[in-house]
């Protein structure tokens, strides 16, 4: 018996963070928890022998599972922090992708979580009005006037500047688009690296800055992306959706 599909399907918004969820569940809480639970089964069990006049000594035991316990408490905090972390990136990656899906009305073709060399493109836009490579970027707030802004090429949240550069991060993953889709249509096609930050104030980009990268709350990409003139015909539009999904899938069967 083999699967009916020809094909195995593309991959959706923010499927690298629920895979790296996943191992982060499963071979670090999991494993981590089965030492202190062992061992505090082995304390119960010598209790038992206590109450039934058995000559036991528990208090070995019991002595390390608190330790295991306690020590498993701690590394559970941390863990906690990771994974809190991913799942808000992942919901982030959702819902933009939910939210480029409708321009798939207006014939723009969407691809998420595109697989590269040790990282991920979290979306992938493809329409007349050229090639769009998105980050996704969902960090927590500390009030409703938080605010993202650019200053001396780095960004900036409320302020201060991240510990890594999303600029350098996206500059990077569309350069690499490019590559990938001229080394596999032979053409050289426009991609423009955009930064998202939903629910925050993204502060207007200076004019150099913009020409390089767009830096926008998701809502604002459609109205950005409607008034870029058109740079593909739908000839390239078809070519490059295709190759790239074929690059996806075979990057898939690997």
């Amino acid at each position: 018996m083999k699967s009916p599909l020809k094909a195995k399907p593309l991959r959706n918004p923010g499927q690298h963070l629920d895979e790296k969820i996943d191992r982060v569940t499963n071979d670090q809480l999991i494993a981590y928890f089965l030492a202190p639970a062992f061992l505090s089964l082995m304390a119960a069990m010598e209790w038992m022998a206590i109450w039934f006049r058995l000559p036991r000594q528990p208090w070995v035991y019991t002595g390390m599972a608190v330790a295991a316990l306690v020590a498993w408490y701690l590394y559970f905090r941390r863990v906690r922090v990771r994974l809190r972390a991913l799942k808000l990136g992942r919901d982030g990656e959702r819902v933009v992708g939910q939210f480029l899906d409708g321009l798939r009305e207006s014939g723009a073709r969407i691809f998420h979580d595109v697989p590269g060399d040790n990282f991920n493109v979290d979306h992938v836009v493809i329409c007349q009005k050229g090639i769009f490579a998105i980050e996704t970027k969902t960090w927590s707030k500390r009030g409703k006037n938080s605010t993202i802004s650019v200053r001396d090429g780095r960004v900036r949240r409320d302020g201060f500047p991240v510990e890594r550069n999303p600029i350098s991060q996206v500059e990077a993953i569309a350069g690499w688009l490019k590559g990938v889709l001229q080394e596999s249509t032979g053409k050289l096609l426009p991609v423009k690296p955009v930064l998202l930050f939903p629910g925050w104030f993204v502060e207007p980009l200076d004019a150099d800055m913009k020409e390089r990268l767009w830096m926008l709350e998701p809502k604002a990409l459609p109205a950005w992306i409607d008034q870029e003139p058109a740079r593909l015909s739908d000839s390239d539009v078809a070519l490059a959706a295709f190759h790239l999904s074929r690059y996806v899938r075979t990057v898939q069967a690997e």
